[in-house]
């Protein structure tokens, strides 16, 4: 094996936050290695039109995504199956290549609310712990939104977000989301323009009491100059954002707001195409003392020595890498002991299609976070003693597009294919209106992550396996949200409308795509007993080992994760900057 010349930092993993840690570490003095497995991307040539709006190849073949045949895992629904290979890309679609999910996202950027960072204190202080379910394994972040919030404002600096403030530093905003956490100013860029279904919306839920806000959007609604001094175009709202990387330097990126600017650090290089197999711990155990990876450009395994490893890879892969390297003791379900696998959670989504005959809302004029929301059924606004579940959800009025293969929606009824299809397209495109709904998911005794007994991957390594399957608490929670978003559209008289959301029963299928938000796994918290990494995102069992993204959820919040997961890489960060680099030792 060879053994590379040693590095000060290596970061796993060249998404947004092996970017962000790049760029700043870069500004120390490191001399840092990024490792990444899939191909480099940059917006030229790899997003340039016509190529990026081929909906054959992105949306459908998955162009931008991992292949199963090089990634994948195991799942099941429970501990007494048999875990079979997730073989065909569905429920989750991880990204691949430089910049990861962070090029093919949406763009929904939020911030938790106040009460999801202290969700067992929250509700054990304010309905008793009597309402928690016996299997559910609720756990406090070990931050607060107070000490997260100019993290999560320079993320929002740093990627160029678009909204409308609804608290600022605890005075409540006109126009903006009132239960929101307090903020110390407003949003980088104005919101977006709505589209008319958008705004019809929002005129149905003023209606009726709630408070309609504009989305927070990773996209740009000005031409902007970054912390970086990386430049962005205002969307034109092309309606191929999902799925896609953006040719007009509009959608926040690794790519668009950080990698231009780190390639020029001196300090700083990396490697493609180079899957890191393993952190390999130092003989006292308490320490990494590098990673070894294969490259694939030559055909060898590699071992490359680091004083600092920083595990930013997508949050399944985080988890999966530190199973295989036994940094942490891996999670049992039977006997609750163990902490890396813990606490594996999804997203519950679900939504409402209304169809006008008299109504044309042009779809293909559209955007990846545009819309209206409401959070008045948030997770600070539920009675959850009353209602009989825990959780929360957003809810939005909005589209993405109106493509030809992915975005032909259809009233109940009507042909799915032939010429009576055609005609209805003819009849009914553009007549849509969708309201979506989009949850929390708790985590549970049984929903977790280890390794696979029989299957492995092409380098021998056991697959990771995933034991996960909807609880009645949140099928609870999405059904209120059903009967909630089924009233404000029928106060808006549509000629068909039809519903889609998780029913009491509801196994959990990976065929459809429900979100690439896959959380948990290795949790942060502040007891080593009950997480993986400590409240900086350090490695309790070993203090140079850094772990970023949505693993470190204890649970999942109602919002997209991407806004907390910038937050999080910067608090951690901050640590590391001050508390770590002069004098390293664990910080708890």
């Amino acid at each position: 094996m060879r053994t590379d010349p040693k590095k000060d930092v290596v970061i796993i993993g060249l998404g947004w936050t092996g970017a962000i840690m790049g760029m700043e570490l870069a500004d120390e003095g490191l001399d840092i290695l990024a490792l990444e497995r899939g191909e480099d991307r940059s917006t030229v040539p790899d997003f340039q039109y016509p190529d990026i709006f081929d909906e054959l190849k992105y949306g459908i073949r998955y162009g931008l995504m991992q292949k199963p045949v090089n990634s994948t895992l195991t799942i099941r629904h429970n501990t007494q199956q048999t875990a079979l290979p997730y073989r065909h890309l569905g429920s989750f679609l991880p990204g691949d290549g430089v910049g990861g999910a962070g090029v093919h996202w949406n763009g929904q950027t939020w911030r938790p609310q106040e009460v999801e960072y202290r969700l067992r204190s929250y509700v054990e202080e304010t309905f008793g712990a009597d309402i928690i379910p016996e299997d559910m394994q609720l756990q406090d972040w070990g931050v607060t939104a107070d000490e997260m919030e100019p993290f999560l404002t320079k993320f929002e600096s740093v990627a160029g977000i678009a909204g409308k403030a609804g608290n600022i530093n605890g005075e409540i905003q006109e126009g903006g989301n009132p239960f929101e956490a307090p903020r110390s100013g407003e949003y980088p860029m104005p919101p977006l323009k709505n589209t008319w279904d958008s705004d019809l919306f929002a005129a149905a839920a003023t209606k009726m009491g709630y408070h309609p806000f504009p989305r927070p959007a990773a996209n740009a609604s000005i031409e902007y100059v970054n912390d970086y001094g990386m430049q962005l175009g205002p969307c034109n709202y092309c309606g191929f954002c999902e799925r896609f990387g953006c040719n007009n330097y509009s959608k926040s990126s690794p790519q668009v707001c950080i990698l231009d600017a780190l390639k020029r650090k001196p300090n700083f290089s990396y490697k493609t195409k180079c899957e890191v197999l393993k952190i390999e711990k130092a003989a006292d155990g308490k320490t990494a003392k590098g990673v070894t990876y294969f490259d694939d450009n030559t055909g060898e395994e590699v071992f490359q020595p680091a004083d600092l490893v920083l595990v930013c890879a997508y949050s399944l892969h985080n988890v999966h890498l530190l199973l295989l390297s036994e940094i942490g003791q891996p999670y049992n379900p039977d006997t609750g002991e163990g902490v890396v696998g813990r606490n594996y959670s999804y997203q519950m989504t679900g939504g409402t299609s209304l169809w006008f005959k008299d109504k044309v809302f042009n779809p293909f004029v559209g955007t990846g976070s545009g819309g209206m929301s409401i959070d008045d059924f948030s997770m600070s606004q539920i009675d959850f003693g009353k209602e009989g579940f825990i959780g929360g959800s957003y809810i939005t009025g909005s589209h993405s597009g109106g493509r030809p293969i992915q975005q032909m929606s259809l009233p109940p009824g009507t042909p799915s294919w032939g010429a009576g299809w055609k005609a209805a397209i003819g009849e009914w495109y553009g007549h849509n209106l969708s309201i979506g709904s989009h949850g929390s998911n708790m985590a549970y005794r049984d929903t977790c992550l280890d390794l696979d007994p029989t299957y492995k991957d092409r380098h021998g390594r056991p697959l990771m396996r995933m034991t996960f399957d909807w609880k009645d608490n949140d099928i609870r929670m999405t059904q209120f949200m059903k009967s909630r978003i089924e009233e404000i559209a029928r106060s808006m008289n549509p000629d068909s409308m039809a519903s889609g959301y998780k029913a009491p029963g509801a196994q959990y299928d990976v065929r459809p795509y429900q979100s690439t938000h896959n959380v948990g796994g290795a949790i942060m918290g502040t007891d080593p007993k009950t997480s993986a990494i400590n409240r900086y995102l350090q490695s309790w069992d070993c203090h140079n080992v850094w772990v970023m993204g949505a693993s470190a959820f204890p649970q999942n919040l109602q919002y997209n994760p991407t806004g907390a997961v910038g937050g999080l890489a910067y608090w951690a960060l901050d640590a590391l900057r001050k508390d770590y680099l002069p004098n390293p030792r664990p910080l708890m």
